[in-house]
């Protein structure tokens, strides 16, 4: 089934600012959702990542948007399917970040360790860390009235 332009627009924006996790970082749903402006999507976001291409034949795919770098907003890995989460920890443990598992093979990670939540992506900075124009328009960025 095609996107609406809005719908792609969102896939597009939440594997963009997917993109810019730092490697050894994790961050929530919710964080990705807040970060786009649209609080209330978190688990839209979780719907784009379940959608992630797996072929490297399209621009957004599993080798070019760390997905395993999103997790649930508590620390834990959410389950998608059959050894997803095992899947995920381990690609995390490449990383480096320290996943620890309890006794009903729930994983975690220590968000205040790994997190990640700027209150703004680093594209929306410039090289004085003020917000960029191009992206937020003049006058958020203390352009022009």
């Amino acid at each position: 089934m095609a996107r609406t332009d809005e719908a792609e627009w969102w896939f597009n924006a939440v594997y963009e600012a997917i993109q810019q996790i730092p490697y050894g970082k994790v961050t929530s749903y919710g964080h990705i959702a807040r970060l786009l402006g649209q609080p209330q999507r978190s688990r839209q976001v979780g719907i784009c990542l379940k959608h992630l291409p797996s072929s490297p034949d399209e621009y957004y795919n599993n080798d070019n948007v760390p997905w395993q770098r999103v997790i649930n907003s508590k620390g834990m890995i959410s389950h998608r399917g059959p050894g997803s989460a095992a899947r995920q920890a381990e690609a995390l443990e490449q990383e480096g970040v320290i996943v620890r598992s309890d006794s009903m093979n729930e994983f975690y990670v220590d968000m205040a360790r790994f997190g990640w939540f700027p209150d703004r992506l680093p594209n929306e900075e410039d090289d004085e860390g003020e917000l960029d124009a191009s992206i937020v328009g003049d006058d958020a960025a203390g352009g022009a009235d």
